[in-house]
């Protein structure tokens, strides 16, 4: 007990507000909105499309959701910093 207590003394918890939000997550939505965006998404979809489509097949789309991803982060480390304390 004495030292559950010592611990505590020394060592607060911190408790993060629930109020907060990742700036990150709200910048990917809009930037998944954005133009660019846009196009390496229909792309994306397209293959998977085609893939699904089919009942054997060896292509994947890794490249297409590469370039998604690339896209998204992109447009997010323009902005990202500007919102971090």
């Amino acid at each position: 007990m004495f030292f559950k207590n010592l611990l505590i003394r020394f060592f607060p918890s911190v408790k993060a507000d629930e109020d907060l939000v990742d700036p990150m997550l709200t910048l990917r939505e809009k930037c998944k909105e954005t133009e660019h965006a846009q196009h390496y998404l229909e792309k994306l979809e397209a293959c998977n499309n085609r893939v699904n489509s089919k009942k054997q097949t060896t292509e994947t789309c890794t490249e297409e959701l590469f370039d998604f991803l690339h896209a998204v982060d992109h447009c997010v480390s323009k902005d990202l910093f500007s919102y971090l304390k």
